[in-house]
């Protein structure tokens, strides 16, 4: 089954979220708009049955509402923090540490020289997909792969640095179910999901890759109706979300939120 969740931790954008770091071209964005994303994004996960704890904005961390690269969870089962590949993000596992130990009184973490940024983490029952990027290396992922074992979740990796267009794995790549997936083209055929069911994103829709699941939804972003109508045909009610600020920051639905 499908995790549920009970609980999200997230964080709003700081007032130099133009200042993180992005490997697109999308323009600069506005923060008081993506403030008021950030808080439709907010209100619909408390509408499909999420407690939000809501960490105050960091402005010594630009990059730090991607809330979802510092940590991983395993509803029911523990949660790991991770070591963020860009040095920048380094400190932003600090207050996630602490928001999260009231609820795990284990935390262990990737160490150095591991790197390991959770949005190229993709959970899928009980198999986890693992990406090496720019921003996750071997090491994080051996590291990650021990401690998923001690859960008797399975590790799968997939490289994705040459893979166009995408920063981290749930870029190009999302479960929708336990034995589902969404991605992009350039993925769908990769050897690690020979035993998923994949749906293919439309032709030019890709961002719409990144959405995520969220108990009896899938959230996804505004502006891509052929996504849209291909997972509704498929069986899905969905949450559209509007993302455009978050988008010109590599940024995507799951990275706003740590779900549990």
């Amino acid at each position: 089954m499908f995790s549920r969740f009970t609980q999200a931790i997230v964080r709003p954008p700081a007032r130099n979220f133009a200042n993180g770091l992005t490997t697109v071209d999308l323009g600069v964005p506005n923060v008081a708009l993506a403030l008021a994303q950030h808080a439709a994004y907010c209100a619909a996960l408390a509408r499909h049955g999420c407690t939000v704890i809501a960490l105050p904005a960091d402005s010594a961390h630009p990059d730090s509402t991607f809330v979802e690269d510092t940590a991983l969870i395993l509803p029911g089962r523990g949660a790991i923090i991770t070591h963020p590949g860009a040095a920048s993000r380094a400190g932003e596992v600090h207050a996630i540490r602490d928001a999260l130990a009231s609820f795990f009184p284990e935390l262990p973490e990737i160490t150095t020289p591991g790197a390991l940024d959770a949005g190229d983490v993709c959970e899928a029952g009980d198999v986890v997909f693992i990406g090496i990027s720019e921003r996750t290396n071997a090491d994080g992922a051996r590291q990650l792969a021990a401690w998923l074992a001690r859960y008797g979740v399975a590790a799968r990796l997939v490289d994705i640095r040459r893979t166009p267009g995408i920063l981290h794995l749930k870029s190009g790549v999302v479960a929708l179910d336990a034995n589902r997936l969404l991605s992009i083209k350039a993925l769908a055929g990769h050897a690690a999901f020979a035993d998923m069911d994949v749906l293919r994103v439309p032709a030019d829709e890709e961002y719409a890759a990144n959405s995520v699941r969220v108990n009896d939804v899938i959230f996804v972003a505004e502006g891509y109706p052929l996504t849209h109508a291909l997972l509704r045909q498929a069986g899905y009610a969905l949450e559209p979300v509007a993302m455009s600020e978050f988008a010109k920051m590599d940024g995507g639905l799951s990275c706003l939120s740590l779900r549990f």
